[in-house]
């Protein structure tokens, strides 16, 4: 008796997954799939069935054809998307109608199939859906976003919602913003954790080794081809492959990826026969990609395959009050225990700055200080930061200013602030700015300030 009762108290209620087709036959081609992988299947024919079967009982996945008797698989999307936002959505959309899948997408979908419904591609999107209620972030792992501007809260708010999604993603940004952080971000917090990111420069391989290196290669397909190899989109099978710089993809290889992309198969060279792929796609550039596809230079249908949602990184320079806490965090993984710490002077001269390479320049200048800097204060001379990145030019917000003279009165200003934050006690103010009693001492007579 009392081994019944373990029996069922072991027992876990299956998962339940809503089937929205009016096809007979695809109905029970998915509810057999979804029964021999051990879960429920309720099927419907129609949006209407759809949304009382929703209001009836809860569901863990939700599976809709795009084209239905009564209104369109894109309503279903939505209405799931809006109030059952828990509930993971794809759709199966028509072969080749790649603009359906884009739309759900961008609507909220999970994922998409295409007709004919393959069974080892159906089970691969139910298993990654089925994982999404579970996934664990990575402890502390948005924080690498340092910075609590509002537009680095709404990209941790965006990296979020991207993680529960299967669509691909645009990063756009430019250089040294942050665009492959945020990919890796959105991979650690998606159903796709534990399996790989693989980031690809796209700039950096040859041309003629391109297809091979994408799709991989079979014994004896070329000259030096001595054994079978993988290639990315293998390596990154479960996983996210990072296309960085895609850009910089010539036109064929363009096409290739197109297919690739659309077909979720590649053929490697050398072989007969293509092999399904199970990826999700994330690409980035520093470039404007619209202005490469109206210069010819980027395929227009690849440009929309791909860009189905964009995550912009803002630059450094349009989020100077994050460059407080980015220093911090920076000197902390540069100089250890104890960090090092800026004056107040190089604090400001850092929120003046232009940053045309952005958190990576940032990087930059703070690895070049610490080395530079004799003491536990980094000053202004430490950072050698280049008078024509400041906003303008050499002339900028300095007017006819030399650097020394446009730096010496940020350093002036910040002692005369601390000296009447403490009522003139020097001790107090060099506390507050960071710096020892002998440096404040040092400045106050530099700068001739009484």
């Amino acid at each position: 008796m009392l081994a019944s009762r373990n029996d069922r108290s072991a027992r876990r209620p299956l998962s339940r997954v809503l089937v929205v087709d009016d096809e007979a036959d695809i109905r029970e081609l998915i509810d057999l799939t979804l029964s021999r992988m051990g879960l429920a299947a309720e099927c419907v024919g129609s949006v209407g069935e759809a949304k009382a079967a929703l209001a009836a009982g809860s569901f863990d996945l939700c599976l809709t054809d795009m084209r239905l008797p009564d209104g369109e698989g894109l309503e279903i999307v939505r209405h799931v998307t809006e109030r059952y936002a828990q509930t993971p959505i794809a759709v199966i959309t028509a072969f080749g109608s790649t603009e359906n899948a884009v739309a759900a997408l961008k609507a909220g979908a999970f994922d998409y199939l295409a007709k004919p419904v393959g069974l080892e591609q159906l089970r691969a999107l139910v298993k990654s859906a089925l994982r999404l209620p579970g996934v664990a972030p990575e402890p502390n792992a948005l924080l690498a976003l340092t910075g609590e501007s509002s537009c680095m809260q709404q990209v941790r708010a965006m990296i979020e919602k991207l993680a529960r999604s299967q669509a691909p993603i645009y990063i756009s940004g430019e250089s040294g913003s942050g665009k492959e952080l945020a990919a890796r971000l959105v991979h650690m917090r998606s159903a796709r954790a534990n399996a790989a990111f693989v980031p690809v420069n796209c700039g950096a391989i040859p041309e003629n080794l391109m297809e091979s290196e994408f799709f991989g290669y079979r014994k004896g397909a070329f000259t030096g081809a001595d054994n079978d190899r993988e290639g990315f989109f293998q390596a990154a099978t479960g996983g996210t492959l990072f296309l960085d710089e895609v850009a910089d993809l010539p036109l064929p290889m363009q096409v290739k990826l197109l297919r690739a992309i659309q077909e979720k198969r590649v053929r490697k060279v050398g072989s007969v026969a293509e092999e399904a792929v199970d990826v999700r796609i994330m690409c980035a550039t520093h470039r404007n990609l619209r202005e490469c596809v109206e210069q010819g230079r980027f395929r227009q249908d690849l440009y929309y395959r791909l860009n189905v949602i964009e995550l912009h990184m803002p630059p450094l320079r349009e989020r100077q009050e994050d460059i407080p806490a980015l220093v911090d965090s920076l000197l902390q993984k540069l100089a250890g225990e104890p960090p090092l710490q800026l004056s107040a002077a190089a604090v400001q001269a850092l929120q003046h700055y232009a940053f045309p390479g952005n958190v990576r320049e940032l990087e930059n200048i703070l690895e070049r200080a610490t080395a530079l800097s004799a003491g536990q204060v980094i000053d202004v001379a430490d950072l050698q930061l280049a008078p024509e990145d400041f906003p303008g030019g050499s002339e900028a917000t300095r007017g006819s200013e030399s650097l020394d003279d446009y730096l010496n009165r940020l350093e002036r200003q910040a002692i005369l602030e601390a000296l009447q934050k403490t009522d003139g006690n020097r001790t107090a103010a060099a506390r507050l700015l960071g710096v020892t009693f002998r440096s404040m001492r040092y400045r106050l007579e530099r700068l001739s300030i009484e």
